[in-house]
């Protein structure tokens, strides 16, 4: 989901700017201060005694999947039309769920996600005035109308019975679905109104040539069983996403057809939706690096721009996918492009917007930015594998979904970019790499935040690059007693937590392992096993770390502990710096380096003697693991005149007015 959106981007800068003028940072320090005691304890930060778990034959020692890994699939094929009189979805979907595990199951539990906007709903009596999520307060009383439920073992009738409880359904077998194999069909009629605010994930917006209708969590779906929790049933409360199992999707969706509808997935019939040109201009856009225009916005409002019939049926299908999604409206521009993927495969970029969306200084970019954010994940980190990927201009502030991302219809420039590539890059966290959004919302967010850095910076030689940010103010602001910590599931976060904690704080500490820890080869070779390892698959956080230190060679219980189990700060001084002399003549210096808060991490020291020269020192964390203070010996025969800990900022220190001393 969109960061520049959570709360104005939980306004990391400028909140962490407001931080450091009330705060003030101080680089006054003449003398370097007093020593004190500290909070800092060694044996607490590196206790060995981090992992509470072995591993086994379904999660391996080495954080990846183990020998007999395992996890359930469900295929769903679904017919549904949208009627833009009354704004409802109505369908009827089709399950075949298949139990790969070794347990028997007597009963079965879905995901029924449009209860939440029932006014009765157990999410709707926890969302404050002035939420984000939930309807936002809209009169209209969503949730699923369901009938016809059937349930059946190769064409069989199966006897059951079935319970809702909110956003989920239990369906109780008469006789347990078999282990390892065993195959079930569900079956059911389904309708919805459609919010208009859904949680800020899915809804309709009104623009000047006809609604814009997102379409999001609209049919039911199963809950995951796997090896951790057994059936995972949290319910859907608003601000925690989601957790779906893997499977082939065939749906259909009947629009009017005035209607142009993009989905996820692969548009299997465009030669019956397009017209002749249009369908030209489409195939056209799959051989073209530049952006092809389908229908322009001239166009719009002609009705040739669409076939002579009542209704279009648009058939689509999408292959090992965790969900899926569609917008529609008669109101959109519709551009296309190639995408070029390393194994040589193509897919295809695609934006649709209304004209007022347009510009070339939002989305009348969209293809190009589509484009550059795919290709440069793909080449960097794991091979894009869908035949589409659709960005949708519409009254969503940003949400993704595989194939196809809802971004904020208003965005401009740099933000345009920016919500664009955000929402593609949870194309690889949760789409490819398939964590429990519910419970780890900083497994995607934090890092999709960490990877779009370094799209960020590639795109169009930096066009859009962000400055660094500066970890100093940083850490003044999750300092402070409020602030919570990364492991929280985000239902049970503080809003205004939600956009450092899942989403900043995880990628600053991403990149410190990168940058500072590990090194950039080390680091991200890790990192790339660990996509390709769990792709289409079910990591737990302690997957992550465990696939972090082997691929890395590092144990990093000290870092894990304090950045994403506590929140642990950081405050590194400058104690004393004293001349070493022989015969009078000064050989050197002994810096006292002293961490006196909970949080280790390494040193940067930089050292200016009188002639003006400047080195830079680089202590790894290791000296923390049995000293609170460390002497730095720094030979020269020159005086030393400063000493200052961390210049750039690019460590969390809490309290800079340490950090430096001066003749």
């Amino acid at each position: 989901m969109n960061p520049k959106l959570m709360n104005n981007l939980f306004i990391q800068r400028a909140l962490l700017l407001a931080v450091f003028f009330a705060f003030g940072i101080s680089a006054r320090a003449q003398q370097a201060p007093a020593a004190t005691a500290g909070n800092y304890d060694p044996h607490a930060a590196f206790s060995p005694l981090f992992y509470t778990q072995n591993g086994n034959e379904f999660r391996s020692a080495s954080g990846y999947p183990g020998s007999k890994y395992w996890q359930n699939r469900a295929d769903y094929t679904i017919a549904a039309n949208l009627d833009d009189q009354t704004n409802t979805v109505s369908g009827t979907v089709t399950i075949t769920y298949k139990n790969n595990s070794p347990d028997q199951l007597p009963y079965i539990w879905l995901q029924l996600d449009q209860n939440l906007f029932d006014k009765n709903s157990r999410g709707n009596s926890l969302i404050k005035l002035g939420s984000r999520y939930g309807a936002r307060g809209e009169k209209v009383n969503g949730g699923y109308k369901i009938s016809g439920l059937t349930v059946s073992k190769k064409a069989v009738p199966v006897k059951f019975t079935s319970i809702t409880e909110d956003t989920r359904m239990q369906i109780r077998l008469d006789q347990p679905l078999g282990a390892s194999g065993d195959v079930i069909t569900i079956k059911m009629d389904f309708s919805f109104v459609i919010p208009i605010n859904g949680s800020d994930r899915m809804g309709h917006l009104t623009t000047k040539n006809g609604e814009i209708y997102t379409i999001a969590q609209w049919f039911p779906r199963l809950c995951v069983y796997d090896d951790v929790l057994g059936w995972n049933t949290l319910p859907y409360w608003g601000a925690a996403e989601f957790y779906c199992e893997y499977g082939d999707v065939n749906y259909s969706v009947t629009t009017p057809a005035n209607h142009i509808l993009m989905g996820s997935g692969e548009l299997l019939n465009p030669q019956e939706v397009f017209t002749a040109e249009q369908l030209k201009r489409w195939n056209a856009a799959k051989l073209s690096d530049k952006t092809v225009s389908i229908r322009s916005a001239e166009e719009v409002l002609d009705p040739k721009s669409r076939p002579a019939k009542d209704k279009l049926t648009w058939k689509f299908r999408m292959s090992n996918t965790r969900d899926i999604a569609w917008s529609s409206s008669k109101a959109f521009v519709l551009d296309a492009a190639r995408i070029n993927l390393p194994s040589g495969k193509k897919s295809l970029a695609v934006s649709a917007q209304p004209v007022e969306s347009n510009d070339a200084d939002s989305y009348g970019r969209g293809v190009e930015y589509v484009k550059g954010a795919i290709e440069h994940y793909s080449g960097k980190w794991f091979e894009y594998p869908y035949p589409m990927a659709v960005n949708i201009a519409a009254n969503i502030s940003g949400m993704e979904y595989p194939g196809i991302v809802f971004c904020g219809w208003k965005a401009k420039k740099g933000q345009a970019w920016g919500v664009i590539d955000h929402e593609f890059g949870h194309s690889w966290f949760p789409m490819i790499v398939g964590s429990n959004e519910r419970k780890y919302g900083w497994m995607d967010e934090g890092f999709n935040t960490f990877i779009n850095g370094l799209s960020s910076a590639a795109f169009n030689n930096g066009e859009y690059k962000d400055g660094a940010d500066d970890l100093h103010k940083a850490a003044k602001y999750m300092a402070q007693p409020d602030r919570e910590y990364i492991m929280l599931t985000p239902d049970a976060m503080v809003e205004k937590n939600i956009g450092v904690n899942l989403y900043s704080k995880p990628a600053w500490g991403l990149n410190i392992l990168r940058n500072y820890v590990l090194g950039t080869d080390r680091f991200d070779y890790a990192f790339k096993n660990y996509i390709k390892q769990w792709s289409f698959k079910h990591p737990t956080p302690f997957d992550f770390f465990r696939s972090m230190e082997n691929g890395g060679g590092e144990d990093l219980a000290w870092f894990w502990r304090g950045w994403f189990m506590e929140n642990w700060k950081t405050d590194q001084a400058v104690t004393s710096v004293t001349a070493s002399k022989k015969d009078g003549k000064t050989e050197g210096y002994d810096i006292v380096i002293t961490n006196l808060e909970k949080m280790p991490m390494p040193v940067i020291l930089q050292v200016k003697t009188e002639s003006g020269k400047t080195d830079i020192v680089k202590i790894p964390v290791d000296v923390w693991m049995r000293n609170k203070s460390w002497t730095v010996n720094y030979a020269t025969t020159e005086e030393v005149v400063s000493v200052v800990l961390d210049p750039e900022h690019v460590l969390p220190d809490s309290d800079e007015s340490n950090n430096t001393w001066k003749k």
